[in-house]
């Protein structure tokens, strides 16, 4: 009888001593799903290139918002070429990165290399700019504007500058890379609009690339194919900044003579809305940063984030222009 006595207690004390080690003090142990320290996470970020002042500021607005946090931030510029985007993001893949976000070049051809990152555990996070995927587990969220809504704020301004107007009014468009998100959406959502007036045409489209000189390219030729221009509609303002320099070099007058619409509402653009040279502006803030940060500490900390999360822009006029520039972060 003390011979079972004796072998029941050594069970339990085994028993208890096995149960104490598996509860250990909140999972410390090697190989546990806790949440990592800032300091030891590490992002990989895909930026489309440097193709507008826009996208400058984005960059260091990122930048800037990692090196605060204390993440280390892998980044690479993609000289708006797709294929240089995928060979970063499997370049992060390949190095286990924690995270990787990209703002898409285009909407298209991401399938198989977001594939390769969910296989390898890896959230992708979009910035700016969406993909045309069906498979929305491919990434855990999409932070940027809202690009149809931005086109349409255009298109408003347009009817309303024009409502009066008993004549065709000629409309051209400097769109954006072709086959981006934001030149498709800010396209779909200035027609849907100004269709309300059956005066308002667009009677010429032409991707700038969402650069100045590209902008400038295109409404010198437009100039020439359209001799009867009323307003130009381009998807950014670097574009429009280089539509004025064709315009004024065709011996006319940006803002007068032709109006011009633009979107971003960066510090060049909105110079020239306040000089008068740029008639609107709908901002598209590149100040995504600190969003970004916040996404990654809500996942790092095992929470979960909206898909879709739609940064607050507003609107400027001339006069509002004037008195938002002192104080503009871009």
């Amino acid at each position: 009888m003390k011979k079972l006595l004796s072998i029941a207690a050594a069970a339990a004390l085994i028993f208890g001593l096995a149960g104490c080690a598996s509860s250990g003090d909140g999972g410390d142990d090697a190989g546990g799903d806790g949440p990592k320290a800032l300091g030891d996470l590490v992002v990989g970020f895909a930026q489309v290139g440097a193709e507008s002042g826009w996208r400058t500021a984005n960059t260091k607005d990122i930048q800037d918002s990692f090196k605060d946090a204390g993440i280390e931030l892998k980044f690479s510029d993609a000289q708006q070429k797709q294929e240089n985007q995928i060979k970063a993001i499997r370049s992060y893949i390949q190095q286990n990165v924690d995270y990787i976000a990209f703002s898409p070049v285009v909407e298209t051809g991401w399938d198989a290399v977001l594939n390769e990152a969910k296989a390898a555990g890896i959230p992708v996070i979009l910035t700016d700019r969406a993909v045309d995927s069906k498979d929305t587990s491919l990434y855990v969220s999409f932070l940027g504007s809202d690009f149809i809504e931005e086109g349409k704020k255009a298109g408003l301004w347009a009817l309303d500058e024009y409502k009066d107007a008993t004549e065709p009014v000629n409309i051209v468009q400097l769109e954006g890379t072709t086959g981006a998100a934001p030149a498709i959406d800010r396209a779909e959502g200035f027609v849907d609009v100004i269709r309300q007036n059956e005066n308002l045409k667009v009677v010429a489209s032409q991707t700038g690339d969402f650069t100045r000189a590209g902008g400038k390219q295109v409404m010198e030729a437009m100039l020439k194919s359209q001799p009867d221009i009323d307003l130009v509609y381009a998807h950014n303002d670097d574009m429009g900044l280089g539509a004025i320099e064709a315009i004024e070099a065709a011996g006319m007058v940006p803002g007068k003579d032709i109006k011009i619409v633009t979107v971003d509402a960066v510090h060049d653009g909105m110079q020239a809305l306040a000089d008068g040279k740029i008639n609107f502006i709908v901002e598209c803030s590149p100040l995504l940063g600190a969003q970004l940060i916040d996404i990654i500490k809500t996942l790092n900390d095992g929470g979960t984030v909206e898909p879709r999360i739609i940064t607050e822009e507003t609107t400027f006029n001339q006069e509002q222009a004037i008195e938002a520039l002192p104080d503009r972060k871009y």
